[in-house]
């Protein structure tokens, strides 16, 4: 059973677009957001001259683009934000995370930086910018029960400032398209091999693994979609697999439409394209109509 959390947001400038911290109730970590031409100002903020984890990310609205993140530890956190202002151009904001009792040592560091890393390149949301994986240090079991708590909050936060390259895109377990009665998943079957089949997610609509791709698509393909559809391609998200195009892994889209173009391979409305089994479509399911 999960609960409800308190999460205090502190501008610390005062402005929106500015530096904020984030903290958890009874949690003693605390986050920093740090916009990347604000980095120089931190000189004020002593705390961030400690220990701690941090992400570079660059978000993107290009949606034939991920977004690119980088994960790193430091035992000071303002310097190496400095440092990375000289090497590393391709990032706009840093979220940093250090211990508001010092409690964070490098063991727990490289630790927690390791499994950041982890998390990331398994759920493949952002790029990641990482050329070698973080080594992890070894800790006692005491202290590994700390980190992965740590860590479960630390994820929280980053949700939170609005960042996903840690949350996994599926949000079903597989038994669930055999159940019996299953009534939330919606299907696309249409000429040319199209046979789609996905769900709504609060950050979009998720279109499953081994959903058919229509091949080849109409001449008056969108072009955006068709970009979209060759940089899948080529991130190996879709795919061949026994003689026809399919969706190799489960793939978040910003919406039913543009998921149910990818599958059709034309233009089209999702929110009456993708139906229940029921015969009811997406747009009749969010309104709540009855047929």
């Amino acid at each position: 059973m999960k609960f409800g959390k308190t999460i205090k947001l502190f501008l610390i400038d005062g402005d929106t677009n500015g530096r904020l911290t984030c903290e958890l109730s009874n949690w003693t970590g605390k986050a920093y957001k740090i916009p990347r031409n604000l980095v120089k100002v931190c000189s004020d903020r002593p705390e961030l001259q400690t220990t701690g984890v941090y992400l570079l990310l660059n978000k993107t609205t290009d949606l034939s683009k991920k977004g690119q993140i980088y994960i790193g530890e430091a035992e000071d956190i303002f310097k190496r934000l400095n440092q990375h202002l000289k090497e590393k151009d391709f990032w706009n904001e840093a979220i940093v995370f250090i211990s508001k009792d010092d409690n964070l040592n490098k063991a727990h560091i490289k630790y927690l930086e390791n499994r950041l890393h982890e998390i990331a390149f398994n759920v493949k949301r952002y790029n990641l910018v990482n050329t070698q994986k973080p080594t992890q240090s070894s800790i006692s079991e005491s202290d590994k029960a700390e980190m992965e708590e740590f860590l479960d909050n630390a994820l929280t936060l980053i949700n939170t400032l609005g960042y996903n390259a840690f949350e996994q895109i599926r949000q079903y377990d597989k038994k669930e398209l055999t159940e019996k009665g299953k009534d939330d998943f919606f299907y696309i079957s249409a000429i040319r091999g199209a046979k789609g089949i996905g769900k709504t997610t609060s950050e979009g609509f998720v279109v499953f693994e081994n959903s058919q791709i229509a091949d080849p698509v109409t001449d008056s393909y969108p072009k955006a979609m068709k970009k979209l559809r060759e940089t899948l391609i080529l991130d190996s998200v879709i795919g061949e697999r026994g003689n026809k195009m399919v969706i190799k892994r489960d793939y978040l889209f910003s919406s039913s439409s543009s998921a149910a173009m990818i599958i059709m391979g034309r233009s089209a409305n999702g929110l009456t394209e993708w139906k229940l089994k029921s015969g009811k479509t997406l747009q009749e399911y969010e309104a709540g109509e009855n047929k």
